[in-house]
C-alpha cells in the first residue's frame, strides 16, 4: 500500500476510539488502528497472510456476503454482532459488535472499511430493562390474578356463611339464651369485618394501579346520606349520643359514584361513631354555589386526633395507635380510600381535629348540571310475592336466596347447561337473577344480551357475582343487566334491589 494512503488511514482513524479495519479487494487488511490492536490483540505484522474472506466464522455467519457487496456495488451496510476466527480464538469473552461498513477509492482500487462499535454494555443494558419489563408484566398478571381469585374465592364463601347467620340470628333470636346470642353476632361482625377489609384492599389496590373506573350519574345527595346514616343513628342512640342532621335544601343533585360516594359517608360516619364516646355527631350537607359544589360536613366530639399524626391520616394502613391492644379495631385503609374517591370524583376532603375534643371532616362534590332523570336508588314500597326465575350452577346461591326471600318471593332455579331463554315466556316471570362465577363470565354476557334483545321480554335482570372489579362490572350493564348486586350481600340489600327494579 503506497505510504501517501497509509498517512491517510491514520490521520483519519488513529485517533477513533473505535475500532477500524480497511481492507483490499482480495480480503487482505491493509489498516487497522490503535484501538483494533487493542480490542482484537493482533498488529498489523501479525495479520499480514489473514485473508478475510476465508474466514470461516465470518463464512458461516453470511457476512463475507456483506463485505464483497460493499466493495462491488460501493454501497453502504450494517452488520449486527460481528465475529471473526480472531476474536472467537481469544480465551476473553467475544464483544457484541455493530459494525458499519462503506467503500473507499483510490486510484482506481477499491477497499472497504469496517468500523466495529462495542454494544455490548448497552445490548446487555436493554436485555435487563427487557427483563424487567417482562417481570413488571408478569407481576402485574399475578396480581391481577391474585386479587381476581382472593375476590372470587373469599367472597363467594363470605356470602354464604353472613347470609346464613342472618338467617340463623333472625329465627333463633327467641330460642336461645344471651350466652348464645353473643356468638352468633361474634360470627357475623367477625365476618363482616372480614369482607369490609377484603374489599377496601382490594379497591384499594385497583385506585392505585389506575384500573379503578368510575360510574359518574345524577343523584340526589340527601336522600344518598339519609340511607348511610339510619344504621349509624340506631348505634348513636344506643350510645346515648345525640345524632343530628342540618341539610340547607330537601334535595341537593350531584354528579358523583354512588358506591364510591357512599363508602366516604359509611367510612365518616362509623369511624365518628366509634371513636365518640359522649356528646353529639352532627351531619351538614350545604351549598357552595358560586364553584358549583355541595359540601358536606361530619362532626363529633370524640377522641380527636393529635397534630402530629394530621399529616399522615391519609397513609394507607397508617393508624394513630398501632398497639395491638388498641381498643378501635380497623386496617387503616378507610380514610386512605376516602380521600381517594372524593378526588377522583372532583371533590377535596380536609379535617379539622382537637386531641380530646372532637373532629370535623368536611368533603365537597361537584353539582349536577341536570334538573331531570335524576337516579334514584333506595325504593321504598315493597311489591309482596312475586316470581323469581334463577340461573345458578352450583345451588349455593339459590339455597340462600331462598331462605333471604322466604314468604315474599317464589323462585325457579335453573341450571346454565342446556338453559332455554323460551322459558322465560312460560311463566309470569317478576325478575331474572343469574349467578355468575369467573368460569361462566363471557356466556353469562352473551346470554344478558340475548334475553334483552327479545323485544318480547321486558323483565328486570339482576346479576349477582363475586367480582368487584369496575370496568367488569360494566361489561353486564352494556349487556343490558338493570342492577349488579356484589358478594357478600345483606338480605336487606338485595331485597332493596328487588324492591326497586320490580317497582
Amino acid at each position: 500500500m503506497p505510504d501517501t494512503l497509509d498517512k491517510y488511514f491514520k490521520l483519519l482513524y488513529d485517533s477513533l476510539r473505535f475500532p477500524v479495519q480497511i481492507i483490499d479487494e482480495k480480503g487482505y487488511i491493509v489498516y487497522i488502528n490503535n484501538e483494533f490492536t487493542v480490542q482484537w490483540g493482533y498488529s498489523m505484522t501479525e495479520l499480514r497472510e489473514y485473508v478475510i474472506f476465508k474466514d470461516p466464522e465470518l463464512r458461516r455467519n453470511g457476512i463475507i456476503q456483506t463485505i464483497t457487496d460493499t466493495l462491488e456495488n460501493k454501497n453502504y451496510a450494517s452488520i449486527n454482532n460481528y465475529t471473526d476466527s480472531l476474536l472467537t480464538n481469544r480465551e476473553s469473552a467475544v464483544p457484541l459488535l455493530r459494525t458499519s461498513v462503506f467503500p473507499l477509492s483510490y486510484q482506481n482500487k477499491n477497499y472497504a472499511v469496517l468500523l466495529h462499535e462495542d454494544h455490548t454494555e448497552m445490548v446487555l443494558a436493554e436485555n435487563e430493562i427487557q427483563k424487567s419489563r417482562d417481570a413488571s408484566k408478569e407481576a402485574e398478571r399475578l396480581k391481577s390474578t391474585f386479587l381476581n381469585v382472593l375476590s372470587h374465592e373469599l367472597r363467594t364463601p363470605l356470602n354464604i356463611i353472613l347470609g346464613y347467620a342472618t338467617i340463623i340470628k333472625e329465627s333463633l333470636k327467641d330460642k336461645i339464651t344471651n350466652e348464645e346470642k353473643i356468638y352468633l353476632d361474634n360470627l357475623y361482625s367477625g365476618s363482616e369485618r372480614l369482607f369490609k377489609s377484603i374489599t377496601q384492599m382490594l379497591e384499594f389496590a385497583q385506585i392505585e394501579a389506575g384500573n379503578y373506573q368510575l360510574n359518574i350519574d345524577s343523584y340526589d345527595l340527601i336522600n344518598v346520606f339519609n340511607h348511610c346514616i339510619a344504621p349509624y343513628k340506631k348505634i348513636a342512640e344506643e350510645k346515648k349520643l345525640d345524632f343530628k342532621t342540618s341539610f340547607e335544601s330537601e334535595s341537593v343533585l350531584v354528579e358523583i359514584d354512588l358506591q364510591c360516594t357512599e363508602n366516604v359517608i359509611n367510612n365518616l360516619l362509623d369511624n365518628a361513631v366509634k371513636f365518640t364516646q359522649q356528646g353529639f355527631i352532627d351531619v351538614e350537607v350545604g351549598l357552595l354555589k358560586e364553584r358549583d359544589l355541595a359540601v358536606c360536613k361530619v362532626k363529633d366530639t370524640g377522641i380527636g386526633i393529635s397534630t402530629e399524626y394530621l399529616d399522615h391520616l391519609y397513609r394507607p394502613f397508617s393508624q394513630e395507635n398501632l398497639d395491638v391492644g388498641r381498643n378501635f379495631e380497623g386496617n387503616g385503609l378507610g380514610l386512605a380510600l376516602a380521600k381517594r374517591y372524593i378526588e377522583k370524583m372532583g371533590g377535596s376532603l380536609i379535617v379539622d381535629s382537637i386531641k380530646s375534643v372532637g373532629t370535623t371532616f368536611t368533603f365537597t362534590l361537584p353539582l349536577s348540571k341536570k334538573s331531570v332523570s335524576i337516579k334514584e336508588k333506595y325504593a321504598v314500597e315493597a311489591n309482596g310475592a312475586a316470581k323469581i326465575l334463577m340461573l345458578d350452577d352450583t345451588g349455593e346461591s339459590f339455597e340462600l336466596l331462598k331462605a333471604f326471600l322466604k314468604g315474599s318471593y317464589q323462585i325457579k332455579v335453573y341450571n346454565y347447561r342446556g338453559f332455554d331463554s323460551n322459558v322465560v315466556r312460560e311463566d309470569n316471570f317478576r325478575v331474572i337473577i343469574m349467578d355468575i362465577t369467573k368460569n361462566y363470565w363471557d356466556k353469562g354476557i352473551d346470554l344478558c344480551k340475548k334475553l334483552k334483545s327479545d323485544n318480547a321480554v321486558e323483565i328486570p335482570l339482576l346479576i349477582i357475582s363475586s367480582e368487584f372489579m369496575r370496568d367488569k362490572i360494566q361489561q353486564f350493564y352494556k349487556a343490558g343487566a338493570d342492577e349488579f348486586l356484589v358478594k357478600p350481600f345483606a338480605k336487606k340489600d338485595l331485597i332493596s334491589l328487588l324492591e326497586k327494579i320490580t317497582s
